[in-house]
Parts: C-alpha cells; structure tokens; sequence
C-alpha cells in the first residue's frame, strides 16, 4: 500500500469514527442508555446459592447473522492488517484465519506474534464500522428480555462478548436494550500481554466470578459459535444454547446436551421454565 493509499485509509477511518460518535450522542430511543448496575471489570456482589445467571454472547447473536455485520468486520480487519502491516490482502486473510482458528479471536494472534497496538486495532476496526447504518432497535427482543427479567427466575442477566467493551455497548445501544442488562464480561484489549476471550475456559470462569461468582450448574448461556458452546458444555452450564440462523452454520455433529434456536425469539422454546 503506498503512502498516498495510507493516508486515504486513515482519512476514511476518521471520518466514519466521528459520524459514528455524532449518531451515538444523537441516540434517544428508550433502551439507548447504558444502565450497567456493577462497575466494568470489577466483581459483582456475590448472588445466592441456587441463584441464576443468563450469559448472553453480543455480535450474531442479538443481532441477526444474516445482517452481515460479521462480513463487514472481516473487511475492516483485513483492510487494517494490511495497512498496518504492510502486506497484501491475501496474506492478511491468512493469518486472520489462522490466529481465529487458533485464538477464537485474531487480534490475540496479531498482538502476540505482529505487535499490533491492540486499542488501535479496536478503533479502526470494530469502532469505525457502520453499525447505525444496520442496527435499529429490536422491540421484540426488548420484550423478550423483560419477560426474562420479570420472571423470577434470572437474577441477573449479563453481557459477555470476545470483543472491546466500546463495540458491546454500542451494539446494545442500538438494539435499545442497553438498560436492560446488569453488567458486561469483555475481552480487555487494554491488557494485551493477557487477552482472554472464549473459547478459553478461564475467559468462561471470569465472566461467572464477575457476574456474582455463580456456579456453573446455576449459569445459563447463549452463543453462535459452535466452539464457545462446546466449551459452555463441558464445564457444566446449566443450560448451553446454541444460537445458529443460517443452515451453513449447523454443527456437522450434534450434541444431545446442547441446545439448538434458528432465532433469539426462540429462547422461551428451549428454556420455558424461565418464562413462567
């Protein structure tokens, strides 16, 4: 990429950054303000023996995979790896392939092995995408999500995404449930000598600790990622649900122990006890 590209590359990040602060300020839909009852990266008080947890993943998740929001990041990505690292877009598909594959998420790969500036990764990455041009409040979520609140029987419901905390809470904002969740587990790309994401089962204990320090068999958990589920699984959620849209997704083996919805709405299908 020459210098003259460089700059036309920096230049277009800034300025999608900015209208994306501006659309972010300018949002007043109810569920647009983050209402977090427990501090970022701090331990929750402890909930009660017996009491539940429901982990819910962010991205392709409470939103539709079909959206393409995964599609657009994978350009971003590689558009940044090539910039930064002065490689074609071949090469930089390479290693986001391999450090996904290997890591669960590619910056882990990039930071260890590239020392790629990880918070600079997240702003031109997952920060300058679009998302206001895709995302519009979900009124059916929302319901279901009170629903789930409402009934006694979820203590606390709580966000736990691979990604920066920047890109969880804008989505949330967006889908107007942002006030409807007690706090956010995310991959801390301040820290990244130690970024732990899923399907890293440490990843998995922090997001319990942090949410309360609720048992496994108390917790409940809902991703698209096949890998994230059979970790879920094995450490004994109570129930692990596999959130798959598209028929490409399917896993080529099922496991009886994991539980399968083509759509978010679909919760109350495999969970009705948390419904009632």
């Amino acid at each position: 990429m020459t210098k003259d590209e460089q700059k036309v590359y920096q230049q277009k990040i800034q300025d999608q950054l900015k209208k994306n602060k501006q659309h972010l300020e300018s949002l007043k839909h109810v569920g647009s303000q983050v209402n977090f009852k427990y501090p970022l990266g701090t331990d929750a008080p402890p909930i009660k023996d017996g009491e539940t947890v429901f982990l819910f993943d962010i991205d392709n998740c409470l939103y539709k995979r079909s959206t393409r929001i995964h599609d657009l990041m994978q350009v971003s990505i590689n558009e940044y790896v090539r910039t930064t690292l002065q490689i074609n877009a071949a090469e930089a598909e390479e290693l986001q392939y391999k450090y996904y594959k290997q890591y669960g998420l590619a910056i882990q790969g990039l930071v260890q092995f590239h020392k790629i500036d990880a918070l600079e990764y997240n702003e031109k990455v997952d920060d300058s995408l679009p998302l206001q041009d895709i995302l519009k409040p979900d009124p059916q979520l929302r319901e279901l999500l009170l629903q789930l609140k409402s009934s006694g029987k979820v203590q606390r419901l709580w966000l736990f995404t691979n990604a920066y905390k920047n890109h969880g809470i804008r989505v949330v904002q967006l889908l107007g449930i942002a006030d409807l969740f007690d706090g956010l587990t995310y991959c801390d790309y301040s820290v990244p000598e130690n970024i732990l994401c899923k399907p890293n089962p440490e990843f998995f204990r922090t997001a319990l600790r942090q949410s309360g320090g609720v048992k496994f068999e108390n917790c409940y958990f809902v991703d698209d990622s096949n890998s994230n589920v059979i970790t879920s699984h094995a450490l004994g959620m109570k129930k692990t649900i596999h959130y798959v849209e598209l028929d490409q997704d399917l896993p080529k083996k099922k496991d009886d122990g994991i539980l399968l919805i083509r759509d978010i709405l679909d919760l109350p299908k495999v969970v009705p006890e948390l419904f009632k």
